[in-house]
């Protein structure tokens, strides 16, 4: 049975899964029309809505694009590839490498997301090398199955929003630590769970399939980038200024500096900005020179270009649904008839679909969160179980929605197609455990 409805889910988006851009034009045509339908917005209003919200979300568009790019480059500086050859070597059979991609995205994608999406990606690609018979479709949608956590992790972006003085839910709610949210008992179970339950069901697909998809077969449309000449005797004084490894250790070391100073005046609050930071000057330090740092910025910048064009869509369905109406009238939907014990399942369900339009976590949230804390307080339930049963909604339907797969995608050389009828068995596991826990523990 499980092999029947894993090869339908890869027959029935290979076949009908089109590409995440033309997919986003058509969520676009969708939300206008129901935006007419349901919400009695005009036409031309509609298009105000989308034309306003198409600019509404620049800043985060930037972020994302810059978290994924550095990511990218530290995932690939020469430790880190040392670290993976390693980790790869352990694993001498198909099943054996899919559990490990699977444990090692998820590991890494609890402390920080943009560094998983992109590790899961090139261990996979590596254990494809390795071990010939494994499918490669699969070993890159066990690497993009890590990203489920993401919002769970200690990179979430409702929990550290929670955290952070002055979010603009502070007035209603106050502020909410992470010991109530990142840390709480079903948080930490939730984790556990998935991370006991992934790998075996990643393998279990891998058992299951007759005729593998090998790397041999996949066309790579990222080769690896040549090393640069480093004869000096040919370079002129800018060639070897780029190759100069004191420069980047200079620059490298004032971002650090610069990183020490805020945490001891501001007490280090993680936030999107301070990790892209981080992750940009530890990048410079990896690769030693600002040469080699600027080759592998050249390699990884094709995995953020799907971000870059596509987030101006999303924000211009965001605009439609928030300015219609619609993000409310479906939020109400499910919490109308919900009791305190059923508001964080509800809420997790609503976010989750909620997420296939608007494939933002704190864009989302910042639509959807006053909602549903209103609804919280209301009917007296846990606000901290509220909002991280939305932030696993939002993490939970991005085994659907393939937007945030494209870096991963990038460096594997596939199509959104190869790898979503994976992780709609993936989806399944992973609402069952996640909805019941919200459910079943207080």
């Amino acid at each position: 049975m499980i092999k029947h409805f894993t090869n339908g889910c890869v027959r029935l988006f290979d076949r009908y899964l089109p590409d995440p851009f033309v997919l986003v034009v058509l969520i676009t045509l969708v939300v206008f029309c129901a935006g007419i339908l349901f919400e009695g917005q005009s036409p031309v209003a509609m298009l105000d809505h989308w034309r306003g919200g198409f600019w509404s979300l620049h800043t985060f568009a930037m972020q994302m694009a810059l978290i994924l790019l550095t990511g990218f480059i530290v995932a690939k500086a020469p430790l880190f590839t040392r670290l993976v050859e390693r980790i790869a070597s352990v694993a001498r059979t198909p099943e054996r490498a899919i559990v490990l991609v699977t444990l090692t995205s998820l590991i890494v994608t609890w402390v920080n997301w943009g560094i998983g999406l992109v590790i899961g990606a090139i261990l996979a690609r590596e254990l494809a090398r390795r071990v010939p018979l494994v499918d490669y479709r699969l070993l890159i949608a066990s690497a993009y199955s890590g990203f489920l956590v993401w919002h769970g992790g200690l990179s979430g972006a409702v929990p550290l929003t929670l955290a952070t003085p002055g979010h603009f839910l502070e007035s209603s709610i106050g502020l909410i630590p992470t010991s109530q949210t990142l840390l709480s008992s079903f948080n930490l179970f939730i984790l556990a769970a998935l991370l006991v339950a992934l790998p075996p069901t990643n393998r279990l697909m891998m058992r299951n399939i007759d005729q593998p998809v090998t790397l041999q077969e996949v066309v790579e449309v990222h080769p690896e980038v040549l090393p640069a000449k480093s004869d000096d005797d040919d370079m002129r004084p800018a060639q070897r200024l780029e190759r100069s490894a004191w420069l980047a250790r200079l620059i490298g070391a004032m971002g650090l500096a610069a990183l020490a100073v805020y945490a001891l005046a501001n007490g280090g609050g993680l936030t999107l900005d301070v990790v892209i930071f981080a992750l940009l000057f530890i990048g410079i330090l990896l690769h030693g020179t600002l040469r080699r740092y600027l080759d592998c910025v050249q390699e990884g910048i094709s995995g953020a270009s799907g971000v870059l064009i596509q987030f101006p869509f999303y924000a211009g369905i965001m605009g439609m649904m928030s300015a219609s109406g619609l993000t409310s009238s479906m939020a109400q939907l499910f919490i109308e008839h919900a009791t305190p014990a059923t508001l964080p399942a509800l809420s997790f369900i609503s976010a989750g679909i909620i997420n296939i339009f608007v494939p933002s976590g704190g864009g989302q949230w910042a639509v959807q969160g006053p909602i549903l804390m209103e609804a919280a307080q209301a009917l007296n339930a846990d606000i901290a179980k509220v909002a991280m049963a939305f932030a696993w909604g939002d993490s939970w339907t991005n085994m659907l929605q393939p937007f945030w797969a494209l870096p991963a995608l990038a460096i594997a050389g596939l199509k959104a197609r190869d790898i979503m009828g994976f992780c709609a068995v993936i989806l399944l596991v992973s609402g069952i455990i996640i909805g019941g826990t919200l459910l079943i523990l207080p």
